[in-house]
């Protein structure tokens, strides 16, 4: 192996250049180094600047890095870089001096211009270049020193003219080179003597608007040079005032402009040779005005804002108007969207579902040909605060704590409230309920505890927005045990059998109990009576008793006791032992027909001490036995009607006219229903019928009708006949008189009527009838048909 080692050695360069070349390169190329090198193993070549860093962003490196690329040199990468070739058993180097040249490039052109006889005049040319270029200066396109002019000074950079005359009229060229290139630049000088020569066209027409500034202009040429003098063609004197100001140039500018300004105005040019003048005319308009709406809104996070641009301007501008709208300074582009968020239209801005991202200045501008103003408005978003932090403990006793927090963000909304949450429940493990509120300045609240509880707090803030998170809970606060604070409410019985009472109430909470091994002390003793009180003590929440009694008052408490001790001295509630079924059924006194459809029912009421309970009320029960029509008889379908109370009668209605009833009255209590009493029979008398089950005209002529009909569903006693009556109806529905038939033939459901109108409409109504009278009618509409 030591055989085939080898020490890098470079091949290009070439050896024979030693350790050092030169590279000279024009500005703007790109420059190529290489270095090409053999050894075993294979060495690594590395480039960098002697005395610099190479150029970032310009550099790069090819064929794996043999040779190095700079694009777009500049003079700052001249001097020296270095190719280092290494392996393990040594290295080589080589030095490349980069030069940067570049051709000529102006620095200051001579500059043309128009000199009066006898004036003076420099004409300067300066050039940069690499190598540094020669100047040289010609006239008309031969060597300056052959055009010698007395009194004229020459050098490479500068010509100085005194006492121009007009032979002096000439191009004059300057001629910069080096080795890499030429330019050339050339300059009019023209020495004349003319009169002012104004080249605005007369009669130019001007516009700005109030408040802002005008310009009138008067380019002139005149040689010798000219003075200038502006004045308002009906005053016929030279404007003066701050206000107003003439250009070198010759334009006239008026600062701060009123209506006043309107008007023909003459611009005066004169100089040695003579004077000119021409006309302009000035037009103010009004200012355009503008108006941002809301001012200053204040919107709540994912809600829309909407922001209107109300803008005025001069008639003469009204084509113009053009409204702009930015946010921060950065412009909008019109109907521009974000995801169909932001949306701009005109003098409309909308955003939905706003951010915080959106809080900012927004700007609307009014731009018009002459003018342009912009009106702005602070839009602030609103959310909800960030949760509270820093959650601390202090002043810790048996039965309270002191809870303190830090505020979180506001987000721009003043905190209105802090809630106060607490975990403890030993039922609802992990369950917060709300525990105190305290107002938004305040970040501190004494708390009132229950005993025998392991507390948690955790606070949520509120602001016009919305609720935070809650905030990370606080360290644990245990209470030691107590006795009961109070006793069960809602103390109540529940009976099924009668003589039983079973005791129910509603057991204290977890956070009620104040301490181990809660138990109900109940007693109870039949009500005013002196006897001792019974008791007994149970775990849960409900005590089975037996009583001697049906239906008695007793006084019953329940007091909550625990280890630590008892609750306060309970209250007496007044309850009363299981009821039983009423043992005796009311006597029915009579039944008053009232019509064919509705009876009153009367009875005597049972006395108190066989209700065996608390009356609830009576219950009549009725059925059909037979219809007094035909006399058959009807199956047995009991209907039962309810009357609350202490009552003796009742109306039972919507019964069947001309029938036969059997009637009985109970009384019930919350236990149920007592026996029924006799049953009592009544009946109905006949009523009217129902409405015929159809009418028809079966056959029409010129002059008669054929109706046909169906029997009533329910006749509601003996049929005596049918009341047919018909009119006309005209176009325009319109009735005529109204004419009567009584038919006495029940039994035939059929009718022809004579002696009609031909090509008439008529209507018929149709009506049964009973020795009380006739009932609904059914109607029908037909028409006869024409003659012949």
């Amino acid at each position: 192996n030591s055989i085939k080692q080898r020490n890098p050695r470079l091949l290009l360069p070439p050896p024979e250049l030693g350790s050092e070349s030169s590279v000279t390169i024009l500005k703007g190329d790109t420059l190529l180094l290489e270095c090409f090198a053999e050894g075993l193993p294979t060495p690594q070549v590395d480039w960098n600047k002697i005395g610099g860093d190479l150029p970032k962003g310009r550099e790069t490196k090819e064929n794996y890095g043999k040779t190095l690329k700079i694009e777009n040199v500049s003079h700052r990468d001249r001097g020296n870089y270095r190719c280092t070739a290494n392996n393990f058993l040594g290295s080589t180097t080589h030095d490349f001096h980069v030069t940067v040249e570049e051709p000529p490039r102006w620095t200051k052109k001579p500059q043309s211009g128009v000199y009066s006889t006898g004036s003076s005049g420099i004409l300067l040319c300066e050039a940069e270049g690499e190598p540094e270029p020669t100047i040289k200066w010609r006239v008309n396109g031969s060597p300056i020193d052959k055009n010698p002019f007395a009194g004229d000074v020459v050098s490479p950079r500068e010509i100085s003219f005194t006492n121009l005359q007009p032979n002096h009229t000439a191009v004059y060229q300057c001629e910069a080179s080096n080795v890499h290139g030429t330019i050339l630049a050339n300059a009019n000088i023209d020495v004349v003597d003319v009169r002012p020569l104004i080249q605005t066209e007369d009669g130019e027409n001007y516009a700005t608007v109030v408040g802002y500034s005008a310009f009138l202009h008067c380019e002139f040429f005149a040689s010798p040079e000219a003075t200038v003098s502006w004045q308002k063609v009906e005053e016929a004197k030279p404007l003066e005032g701050r206000r107003y100001h003439v250009h070198e140039n010759g334009t006239l500018q008026i600062n701060n402009t009123t209506e006043d300004d309107a008007g023909s105005y003459s611009c005066w040019v004169e100089n040695a040779k003579g004077k000119t003048a021409v006309t302009a005319n000035l037009d103010i308009r009004n200012a355009t005005k503008l108006q941002v709406a809301p001012k200053n809104p204040r919107v709540p996070r994912l809600h829309a804002l909407e922001l209107y641009c109300e803008s005025s301007c001069d008639p003469h501008l009204k084509q113009s108007l053009k409204l702009s709208w930015s946010k921060n300074g950065e412009a909008f582009e019109i109907n521009a969207t974000e995801d169909g968020r932001i949306i701009i239209d005109g003098a409309n801005l909308t955003i939905s579902n706003v951010t915080s991202e959106d809080q900012g200045i927004y700007s609307c501008s009014a731009h018009t040909a002459l003018d342009s103003v912009t009106d702005v408005t602070q839009v602030t978003v609103l959310d909800v605060p960030d949760p509270p932090e820093n959650l601390q403990l202090s002043e810790r006793q048996n039965r309270s704590v002191r809870l303190t927090w830090e505020a979180g963000d506001d987000h721009n909304s003043h905190i209105i409230e802090y809630i106060v949450e607490f975990e403890g429940n030993k039922e609802e493990p992990g369950r917060w309920e709300e525990m105190a509120r305290v107002q938004g300045k305040e970040t501190t609240v004494m708390l009132s505890l229950a005993p025998y509880v392991r507390y948690q707090f955790r606070v949520i803030a509120v602001n016009e927005v919305g609720r935070t998170q809650p905030s990370l809970p606080s360290d644990h606060h245990e209470t030691p045990p107590a006795a009961p604070d109070k006793n069960p409410q809602n103390i109540r019985v529940q009976a099924s059998q009668p003589k039983e009472m079973i005791i129910k109430w509603e057991p204290l909470k977890s956070m009620e109990q104040n301490g181990p091994g809660l138990e109900y002390r109940v007693t109870w003793k039949p009500q005013g009576a002196p006897m001792e009180w019974e008791e007994e003590t149970v775990t849960n929440h409900t005590l089975r008793v037996m009583t001697p009694t049906v239906y008695a008052p007793y006084d019953v408490q329940v007091q909550a006791i625990n280890h630590l001790g008892s609750g306060p001295e309970p209250q007496s509630v007044i309850l009363y032992s299981g009821e039983d079924y009423p043992d005796t059924a009311p006597v029915i006194h009579g039944v008053d027909v009232i019509n064919s459809t509705l009876v009153k029912v009367t009875w005597s009421t049972i006395p108190k001490d066989r209700v065996h309970g608390h009356l609830k009320g009576y219950q009549i029960n009725w059925w059909k036995t037979k219809s007094l029509l035909d006399g058959r008889a009807h199956p047995k379908e009991v209907n039962i009607l309810r009357f609350s109370g202490q009552r003796n009668y009742g109306m039972v209605p919507s019964l069947d006219a001309f029938s036969e009833f059997h009637l009985t009255v109970l009384a019930y209590n919350s236990k149920g229903a007592g026996p029924e009493s006799e049953p009592y029979i009544f009946q109905t008398p006949e009523g009217v019928p129902e409405q015929p089950a159809f009418l028809k005209v079966i056959k029409v002529d010129k002059d008669t009708a054929t109706l046909t009909w169906g029997l009533p569903k329910k006749l509601n006693g003996n049929l005596t006949g049918y009341l047919l009556q018909y009119q006309i109806i005209n176009d325009t529905y319109e009735l005529g008189a109204l004419n009567d038939i009584n038919i006495t033939t029940p039994w035939k459901p059929s009718w022809r009527l004579s002696n009609l109108n031909a090509t008439t409409k008529y209507k018929f109504y149709l009506r049964a009838c009973t020795s009380k009278g006739c009932g609904k009618p059914i109607t029908e509409e037909s028409s006869t048909l024409g003659e012949g």
